[in-house]
């Protein structure tokens, strides 16, 4: 039963081109009673795998900033070592609400960038070229540190704040934020994933059902991305982090 609901999890999470990690939480531990815990160290430990694959081909289409990239994810790394320690010693019921609410954050940032770009663009001063030198060390590592704490310790990939601080701080277009986002969360999952591990949290037998059917079905609901309309796909995306932040609080 996980692996065929992770399958068809994986087919919505590629359908709507999605992360799904928080998402991926929300089905553990509610509906499958795993451990928030183990849940988080399974859904970073998943990232990593599906993260590089998104990351190798935005590389291969020259839409990473590879030194930005670089640089937050080396901050992201420290922080994800941290918040997976810090999660290690939060109670389950503190950590389910705050993952709840981080996830559910994710969807309002989502509904503005999708629904809101106007207000957005105009409310937000944007940087129009890209950040470079000392500010961009400072800067970065700090951003790393912050965003990486947050997906180590709630064990969402941060994905929504990063690409809003790509592009606010560090001056990166839209369309080469998302492979750059891609490239930050890497790092980020693999030291919050061995975070988790080194305390004991991963459950493999969990973690290779996750994967293998994230993974696949992820294939699948892919193919069905380009027939579906587009104000259909949008209310897909902010609907998938809103409902499950909305469950993981109510019936964590």
């Amino acid at each position: 039963m996980l692996f065929l609901s992770m399958l068809l999890l994986g087919a919505l999470i590629g359908f709507v081109g999605a992360g799904g990690a928080g998402v991926t939480i929300t089905l553990l531990t509610v509906g499958f009673g795993v451990p928030i815990h183990t849940a988080l160290a399974v859904a970073l430990a998943s990232m990593v795998f599906t993260m590089l694959s998104g990351a190798i081909s935005h590389f291969r289409q020259k839409e990473v900033v590879v030194r930005t990239g670089a640089v937050i994810g080396l901050g992201g790394i420290i922080g994800a070592f941290i918040g997976a320690n810090v999660s290690n010693l939060m109670p389950s019921g503190f950590l389910s609400s705050i993952t709840g609410i981080m996830l559910f954050s994710s969807a309002v940032i989502l509904y503005i960038k999708l629904y809101k770009n106007r207000w957005l663009a105009a409310h937000t001063p944007v940087r129009t070229t890209l950040l470079t030198g000392r500010p961009l060390w400072i800067r970065g590592i700090i951003t790393g540190i912050i965003t990486g704490f947050l997906s180590g310790a709630f064990g969402i990939g941060a994905a929504a704040y990063i690409q809003l601080c790509l592009m606010v701080i560090f001056g990166v277009p839209l369309l080469q934020s998302i492979g750059t986002c891609m490239m930050i969360i890497l790092p980020i999952s693999a030291a919050g994933g061995l975070g988790y591990l080194f305390n004991g949290r991963l459950d493999f037998p969990i973690f290779v059902q996750t994967l293998l059917g994230l993974m696949l079905g992820a294939w699948f609901g892919a193919k069905g991305t380009h027939l579906a309309p587009l104000p259909f796909l949008k209310v897909c995306i902010v609907a998938m982090p809103a409902v499950g932040g909305i469950i993981m609080i109510l019936f964590h």
